[in-house]
C-alpha cells in the first residue's frame, strides 16, 4: 500500500469517525497532493508526497511561532492538532548525532571543504535525508561540518 493510499484510507476513517478536524487536516493534505499532479502532469510516488508532508509540515511549525508570537492560543492549538496529524505519515526521524555522521560522509565523498562548498554538499545531502530529516537541522550539520 503506497502512501497515498494509506491517506486516503485515514480519510475514510476520520470521514467514518466523524472527527472533523482530522478529516480537514487530511484532506487539505490530499488536496496539495493532487494539485501537484495536475500541476505537473505526473503520479507522485511516495518520495514526492513525504516532501509535501515536509513543506505542510515547516508552514503548520512557522504559523505556530507566529501565532505564539500574536498571542493567539486557539489558533496554535489548532495549528498543532493539524501539525500532529502531518507528522504521523513522516518516516522516523534521523537524530542530531546520526544527521552529522550522515553529513560528514557526504562531505569526504565530494571532497568538500570550506563555507563555499556548501550549496554542493546540501544537494547531496537533501537527496540523501529527503524526508528523513529536518533540514533546518541539517544545513546547521552542514555549516559546521564546512567551518574553518
Amino acid at each position: 500500500m503506497t502512501l497515498k493510499d494509506r491517506i486516503t484510507e485515514d480519510m475514510k476513517a476520520a470521514m467514518r469517525a466523524k472527527d472533523a478536524p482530522r478529516l480537514l487536516t487530511i484532506r487539505g493534505l490530499l488536496a496539495a497532493c493532487k494539485q501537484r499532479e495536475v500541476d505537473e502532469r505526473i503520479v507522485l510516488d511516495d518520495a514526492a508526497v513525504i516532501a509535501i508532508i515536509d513543506k505542510l509540515v515547516k508552514q503548520r511549525k512557522d504559523s505556530i511561532t507566529q501565532f505564539t508570537a500574536g498571542n493567539r492560543p486557539d489558533l496554535v492549538e489548532k495549528e498543532a492538532a493539524e501539525l500532529l496529524v502531518l507528522e504521523a505519515y513522516l518516516p522516523q526521524r534521523l537524530g542530531a548525532d546520526e544527521i552529522a555522521a550522515e553529513v560528514a560522509r557526504i562531505v569526504a565523498e565530494l571532497g568538500a571543504s570550506g563555507p563555499g562548498d556548501m550549496g554542493k554538499v546540501m544537494a547531496g545531502v537533501k537527496t540523501a535525508l529527503a524526508g528523513k530529516a529536518d533540514m533546518g537541522m541539517v544545513s546547521a550539520a552542514v555549516k559546521r561540518a564546512l567551518a574553518p
